[in-house]
């Protein structure tokens, strides 16, 4: 119901903007895996991301886009003259208007919402699920409504409502309630050498209050409120703390707190070597603050060009807690429109990230993974 309805909303905006010009792109890419860590070591992939856009005249002050994609993907796993296992999907990547003007925009539909100030392991990670390991930077989009208001001093004002997002996002305990509208907004302000932010989340969530075995599920209010900052005194560095409560008592995730701290510089060592590290600090408890249960993970991640088409990047994670360490070494060449990624990786089986990866975790274990991208 809702992609009929906004085919009809596209068709209303190319009677609206005249003068708007229609732009067809996308994305195909394939790639080939092979892992130790799983029953069926060698896995195939490919997706198509085609992409629509209507894009308004310039000279307009005031303006209405669109844009609808979709994700396409196949994967086949097998075991040579053993075993095979296939899977594939086709759902809609992206769908939305938008209307803007000079300091305004307001967009609706199935769009990508990410905010904050860290980059490898973040607690604002609330509405998409980007790993910063992955070349093509996807993530699932939500269903909702984003107003955003910028002011000349670079303050920024962003109001949303969500509804009908009935998967669990990262960081969520227990599913969104289907029947009400999530909210929120954010207040980002410039400091100096940097700026500053508050963001505040409400849902209802679907979770069981603790010594009540009558109830199977109840609605139970969820607030978070976060706060994050970045400074560039030199090395940028940066912060983020999130807290997440539920007004029934749920036992230990009654109350969710987390912090992140980072810095990241870029070394005078030939073409100029990036680095970034960041550590979080990550505790569930019936009361907040307490810091009773807590997980602890270091992230480092180096970045070093050898011209302008050609790069390798490595990243590590690190659980304090149990010990484990999750490496991952890329190289990768661009070209006109196509860019080639080699990466190599040595990960736990029991693979405890909190950025999804799909159905298969295809980085679990050591194996080596080889993927072209070309954009058109």
């Amino acid at each position: 119901m809702r992609i009929y309805l906004f085919i009809i909303i596209t068709l209303v905006t190319f009677q609206l903007q005249g003068q708007s010009k229609i732009q067809w792109s996308g994305q195909v890419s394939a790639w080939g895996n092979a892992t130790d860590a799983h029953q069926l070591p060698v896995w195939l992939g490919g997706r198509f991301m085609p992409q629509f856009n209507v894009i308004p005249n310039p000279d307009n002050k005031r303006k209405i886009d669109f844009e609808a994609s979709a994700n396409i993907n196949g994967l086949y796993g097998f075991r040579p003259f053993d075993d095979s296992s296939h899977d594939g999907t086709l759902k809609p990547y992206r769908l939305w208007l938008r209307y803007s003007a000079n300091q305004f925009e307001l967009r609706v539909g199935l769009q990508k919402i990410n905010f904050g100030s860290a980059s490898m392991i973040r607690p604002l990670m609330w509405f998409d699920k980007v790993d910063p390991r992955d070349p093509l930077q996807l993530t699932d989009g939500v269903w909702g409504l984003l107003g955003r208001y910028y002011f000349l001093n670079n303050a920024n004002i962003w109001i949303w409502v969500l509804y009908g997002n009935k998967d669990s996002k990262t960081w969520e305990y227990g599913y969104t309630s289907n029947d009400e509208p999530e909210w929120g907004a954010r207040v980002q302000h410039p400091v100096s050498m940097g700026e500053i932010a508050l963001t505040f989340h409400h849902r209802l969530s679907d979770t069981k209050p603790l010594g009540d075995a009558s109830i199977i599920h109840q609605t139970n209010p969820e607030n978070r409120l976060g706060i994050d900052g970045k400074w560039d005194v030199g090395p940028g560095v940066w912060f983020e703390g999130v807290w997440i409560h539920k007004n029934v008592n749920i036992g230990d995730f009654t109350n969710q707190q987390m912090v992140t701290l980072g810095a990241d510089y870029t070394f005078g060592l030939g073409n100029g070597l990036n680095a970034i590290i960041e550590h979080l600090v990550f505790s569930w408890n019936k009361n907040a603050f307490d810091f009773d249960n807590t997980v602890s993970f270091s992230t480092l991640s180096g970045n070093y060009p050898f011209g302008l088409n050609n790069q390798i990047s490595a990243v590590f994670y690190y659980n304090w807690n149990n010990k484990d360490l999750y490496n991952m070494l890329t190289w990768t060449q661009h070209y006109n429109h196509f860019s080639l990624h080699c990466m190599v990786f040595c990960n736990p089986e029991n693979y405890r990230l909190p950025m999804s990866t799909g159905k298969v975790n295809l980085f679990a274990g050591n194996g080596i993974q080889i993927m072209g991208v070309w954009n058109f």
